[in-house]
């Protein structure tokens, strides 16, 4: 049992990355978890955004004037 047990557990050390390396390098995989959820997070600008983002600025500028 003891030669057979050392060639399971040596299979077992071996597959493992072998198979880790074999799922991370899969395009599909990558385009739908690691793309799309950066689309998520960082969608792409558009005019809206950019005047939203600059009436922010001015309200924050316009809050900090106060303060001081």
């Amino acid at each position: 049992m003891g030669v057979k047990l050392e060639i399971l557990r040596m299979f077992l050390y071996l597959s493992f990355p072998i198979a880790m390396f074999w799922v991370s390098n899969q395009a599909e995989l990558f385009q739908r978890h690691v793309i799309e959820r950066k689309r998520e997070l960082f969608p792409p600008d558009t005019p809206e955004r950019r005047q939203a983002m600059a009436e922010l600025k001015q309200r924050l500028r316009e809050r900090k004037g106060t303060q001081a």
